[in-house]
């Protein structure tokens, strides 16, 4: 968003001039001020408000080629475009989607790609009333001076590819970022994670764009949940203070965090209750109302615990829309019924529709867990997870 500097001169009186004293000559001051201006502001609010639309989420299905390519080996398939469009397609072709999921992550190849019909994935998205979303960071690379942490590229050339992914049908970006507590975290780590989650916002805002805001704590360690919430609060306290001193419009963002959970490899696992405890209590401590949607991510939990903690969160009445951002816990059974076979589209689909409805419910705090397969159950905790 572009700032410009107003200067207005006026004619102000003297200091004596307010107690009361005789007025002698009034002097002439010069005023300068920052005004903060952007002709998307307007469009940015609409489309968070519709991304944060009640008993719907975000389907990420943002997964890298490479990333992509190792779901597609789990079934036995080769790493093809065909076969990456394929399955893209079977996801955002299944019919009824957009009554549960209002925003999808695209890969930038997704965005530009067409369905196997030869119907553009972006127009297939809108027809069902589902936002385009789009992953614009370049990825995780070593933090130099930290202990063996990361930080994540791609603020350059970032406007010019906010502008031409808007063009392109994009109306909201992502950047994941992530913090690792077995590594510290160090204040290096934090504060460079923060710095450019808020450039990033910033940037896309100025181009259109709707930034969810994503400093994943990672899953990984021996941590118990009270760690996990010190951390969170440390995270997340820089990372509004650095989105106030970019002059990110809060009202224009969506945030992905972490749910407050214990460390993957922790004995003392946390019910759905306590999740939803320590992460409501960071939110309202850390999270201004302003801001109209917290869509979590999974981080590696099955299907069921993402539901039931999602779920659990929403009991009562919230500030923001409460929701989900999920990619492998609304995937996962998907992509194993499907198995790379065109006879079993529809029973995938069917099986994606069943997570998303599960979620759906949970962003209503009217999930009951019933009737769950044992497949939906099991984890998907993956060490250092990169997309």
């Amino acid at each position: 968003m572009a700032s410009a500097t107003l200067l207005k001169s006026s004619f102000l009186p003297k200091k004596t001039d307010w107690f009361g004293a005789r007025p002698t000559a009034n002097r002439q001051v010069t005023v300068s001020l920052t005004v903060r201006a952007s002709s998307y502001a307007d469009e940015l609010v609409k489309t968070a408000k519709t991304v944060a639309s009640p008993g719907r989420g975000i389907l990420a299905m943002d997964e890298s080629n490479a990333t992509c390519g190792k779901r597609l080996a789990s079934i036995g398939l080769e790493n093809t475009e065909a076969n990456r469009q394929a399955y893209r397609t079977l996801l955002v072709t299944a019919p009824g989607l957009g009554n549960y999921v209002s925003g999808a992550i695209l890969f930038e190849e997704t965005l530009y790609q067409s369905t196997v019909d030869g119907k553009k994935m972006v127009d297939v998205l809108v027809e069902q009333s589902i936002v385009p979303g789009i992953k614009v960071d370049k990825g995780l690379v070593p933090l130099a001076g930290s202990n063996d942490e990361s930080w994540c590229q791609g603020l350059d050339g970032l406007a010019s590819r906010c502008a031409a992914y808007y063009q392109q049908g994009a109306r909201f970006a992502k950047w994941r970022t992530v913090v690792s507590i077995p590594n510290g975290p160090s204040a290096l780590a934090v504060k460079e994670a923060a710095w450019g989650l808020a450039r990033y916002a910033a940037i896309a805002q100025d181009n259109g764009l709707v930034p969810i805001v994503e400093p994943e704590i990672l899953l990984d360690g021996e941590h118990g949940i009270d760690r996990t919430f010190e951390v969170a609060q440390k995270v997340w306290a820089e990372v509004f203070f650095y989105l106030a001193e970019n002059n990110v419009l809060f009202e224009g963002i969506l945030l992905k965090p972490s749910m407050v959970t214990p460390g993957a490899e922790c004995k003392e696992r946390a019910t759905p209750e306590q999740v939803a405890s320590y992460t409501l209590k960071l939110l309202h401590r850390r999270i201004p109302p302003a801001v109209p949607g917290i869509m979590f991510l999974s981080g590696g939990q099955s299907e069921v615990e993402a539901t039931l903690n999602l779920n659990a969160m929403n009991q009562g009445p919230n500030p923001w829309h409460v929701s989900f951002s999920y990619a492998r816990a609304l995937q996962n059974t998907c992509l194993k019924t499907w198995g790379g076979r065109p006879e079993n589209v529809k029973a995938a689909q069917d099986a994606l529709l069943t997570r998303a409805k599960a979620n759906s419910l949970a962003q209503l705090g009217k999930y009951t867990g019933e009737g769950e397969s044992a497949e939906a159950k099991e984890g998907m905790y993956v060490k250092n997870y990169s997309y």
